[in-house]
């Protein structure tokens, strides 16, 4: 900890597990008193990450930013307000991560914000650059642009082999949500 260097660490793919890999590694962080921050793009509705992480307070704030998803579970939106709120949530990023008041920083969807061109991979790219360089910043979403994979320095990939859908079982309370 302390100097050390921060690692940009990305979970890309098509499976599930992302988020819940990036928040395994905040909980453990916090075992170790480190100050984290998470912050979602894109996600809007209460899960039960949310409730559960207020209970590790002081040592992580969570914060969604945006609008919902783009084009799917019932959104009308125009693309352009979604657009507007991932530019605002990556500016509040921003600022936050140039704080340097956080260890570890999880940017939760923003490999997906990029895909779905609501940002521009070059703001993300600067995020990498400027970021302090004892922090650990994780990234995830769906679709990670080659020029994300080659800059970090672990990247794990998703692969669905397997999933209840499939077999007609909707998403379940504590276990997807």
């Amino acid at each position: 900890m302390g100097d050390e260097k921060g690692l940009v660490i990305l979970y890309t793919g098509e499976g599930k597990g992302k988020t819940t890999a990036a928040l395994g590694l905040v909980l453990r962080a916090v075992g170790y008193k480190r100050k984290c921050l998470i912050i979602q793009f894109g996600k809007i509705w209460f899960t039960g990450e949310i409730a559960a992480v207020k209970k590790l307070s002081p040592f992580v704030k969570f914060i969604q930013g945006g609008k919902g998803f783009v084009k799917i579970l019932g959104d009308r939106l125009p693309f352009s307000e979604h657009k507007k709120a991932a530019l605002d949530t990556l500016n509040l990023l921003k600022r936050e991560v140039k704080s340097n008041k956080w260890d570890v920083v999880v940017a939760d969807e923003i490999v997906g914000a990029v895909s779905s061109k609501l940002l521009p991979l070059k703001e993300v790219v600067m995020l990498i650059t400027d970021k302090p360089k004892r922090l650990d910043l994780i990234l995830t979403g769906h679709h990670a642009p080659k020029k994300l994979i080659e800059m970090a320095d672990l990247v794990t990939e998703m692969q669905e082999v397997k999933h209840p859908f499939q077999k007609g079982i909707l998403a379940k309370k504590g276990i997807d949500f």
